[in-house]
């Protein structure tokens, strides 16, 4: 098993300029996961345990759609968190995760993280403050996409 050290920690563009003393921490709750292409992460519903920091690869988030199966909703790449759910009750996915191609992420084990930081309100605060982040960039970009493709609903409506 090869150990998860705070400098690699520190280098992910996620944790990039945290204080070392929380990412001493961290490390203690990761290891290095890696998932063969078509590899399914998690699923729709399930307990929620872990996170991901991803390393290398493309994951496809996706939705079961009735009627239409998985519906890819976003594509999470190297440099971006995989998986929020592990934070906030009741801990179930909300959507379902599988490898595009070889992905190499550092696992995170959730309950372990969450522990953490109700000891380190610093750590907490920290994780928290980077999470909202990526949620608010994910929630600017579906909003983008949904712009776009009620644009093309009303040009192919106007015809």
């Amino acid at each position: 098993m090869i150990e998860v050290t705070t400098a690699s920690l520190g280098a992910h563009p996620f944790l990039y300029g945290m204080p070392d003393d929380l990412l001493a921490r961290l490390a203690g709750t990761a290891t290095i996961a890696r998932f063969p292409a078509r590899h399914r992460i998690f699923e729709e519903g399930r307990i929620a345990t872990r996170f991901w920091l991803i390393r290398s690869g493309y994951v496809a988030l996706d939705l079961e759609v009735p009627g239409e199966g998985r519906v890819v909703v976003e594509t999470i790449r190297m440099g971006d968190a995989l998986g929020w759910s592990w934070l906030f009750p009741p801990y179930q996915w909300a959507f379902g995760a599988v490898a595009v191609d070889p992905v190499e992420a550092f696992e995170f084990d959730g309950p372990a993280v969450r522990a953490l930081c109700r000891e380190d309100p610093r750590l907490g605060y920290e994780l928290t403050w980077r999470l909202a982040e990526a949620i608010a960039s994910r929630l600017k970009a579906t909003r983008m996409r949904l712009l776009a493709q009620y644009r093309t609903v009303d040009a192919v409506a106007g015809e």
